[in-house]
């Protein structure tokens, strides 16, 4: 399997973020890519950089406002007298209808969801190149190679068309997904990402032709608090083709593998051409973010399943912080789609 990443991914290197009120290190770290890298070498995978693919790609999910806003925040920003190093917002609208702000702090409360997606100066390019990651794995897939994986830092899965949030910019796995419906007439996104993939759900809530699915702490009392309960389904033309499975804080392998066989009866229902799996290691036992409790045989067990599916793939890198098995939970992952043996 074909594992793409570029350096320039891990330029972004966050400083902070806002918990619980309380300023703490980011956890979303450059660190994350070498620890990634080494899974996905145990797994057998080529690692490859992926060529830039210009804006069409992004745009095709992303408001060209938005992407103008991401481009060139941060240099309006260190205009204003006192600003922080980071461009992160202090102000958030109640509803954003109506008329559109035209200072720097005004467009970061409108387009950024919450304080966990400081933007640098190095930023923009980071998430460009975490993008192109995805697009190639997508254009591998559609040239015939049954799996690819895309390890995109910074993630994406929080991101909506026009907001950043929860250390998301652009939606890697709805840019994935957008991109192979060039020759798939329909596909599934299944999102096993320890959080709510929102951002996803927002952007294909009214469309038939993508199906989200998302396993994920339950978010009543967690991280993305507002989305990913069970009885969202999609609406207009999308109504029914998006299902939430939330779990109970702490589920293991076994509640998350029965969820799993719920989420596959969907997609069997659905008969997708292609799969975009965002793949978040965070339920893990061990992560720093402690929701849920899959261990590493876990995450083993979940890609044989999901490899029994036997659809063309693209696994998409979403969570997973930095803890000691953060690594080999890749490996047990990627190492069930036969990763070492081409493609």
């Amino acid at each position: 399997m074909k594992a793409f990443y570029a350096d320039e991914q891990k330029r972004h290197d966050p400083k902070m973020f806002l918990s619980s009120g309380a300023p703490l290190p980011n956890p979303e770290q450059p660190e994350r890519v070498e620890r990634l890298l080494l899974g996905a070498k145990a797994a057998g995978c080529e690692i490859v950089r992926p060529r830039a693919h210009g804006l069409a790609p992004i745009a095709a999910v992303h408001t060209p406002e938005y992407l103008e806003f991401l481009e060139h925040i941060f240099r309006r920003w260190q205009r204003i007298a006192g600003a922080s190093e980071e461009v992160i917002p202090n102000i958030h609208p109640l509803a954003r209808t109506g008329r559109y702000p035209a200072s720097a702090v005004g467009q970061a409360g409108y387009h950024m969801a919450d304080t966990a997606c400081p933007i640098s100066a190095e930023t923009w390019e980071s998430v460009c190149w975490s993008a192109w990651s995805a697009v190639e794995a997508a254009e591998t897939v559609l040239a015939g190679a049954p799996t690819a994986y895309a390890l995109c830092r910074p993630p994406g899965h929080h991101a909506f068309t026009d907001v950043a949030g929860g250390f998301c910019f652009v939606n890697n796995s709805a840019v994935a997904a957008q991109h192979l419906r060039r020759s798939a007439a329909r596909v599934a996104i299944l999102d096993v990402d320890l959080h709510h993939g929102n951002g996803t759900q927002g952007i294909f809530y009214a469309r038939p032709d993508v199906l989200t699915i998302s396993l994920h702490a339950d978010p009543v009392r967690f991280y993305p608090f507002f989305w990913g309960h069970a009885d969202e389904r999609g609406e207009g033309p999308g109504l029914g083709y998006n299902l939430n499975l939330p779990l109970p804080r702490q589920s293991g392998d076994e509640d998350f593998l029965l969820a799993l066989g719920a989420a596959f009866r969907r997609i069997r229902a659905f008969s997708p051409d292609a799969l975009v799996v965002a793949l978040g290691l965070d339920a893990f036992e061990g992560d720093p973010f402690g929701g849920l409790s899959v261990t590493t045989p876990g995450f083993s067990r979940i890609g044989e399943a999901i490899a029994g599916l036997k659809l063309p793939t693209v696994i998409v890198q979403e969570g997973g912080y930095l803890c000691d098995a953060l690594s080999d939970n890749l490996t047990a992952f990627l190492s069930a789609f036969g990763a070492g043996a081409g493609g």
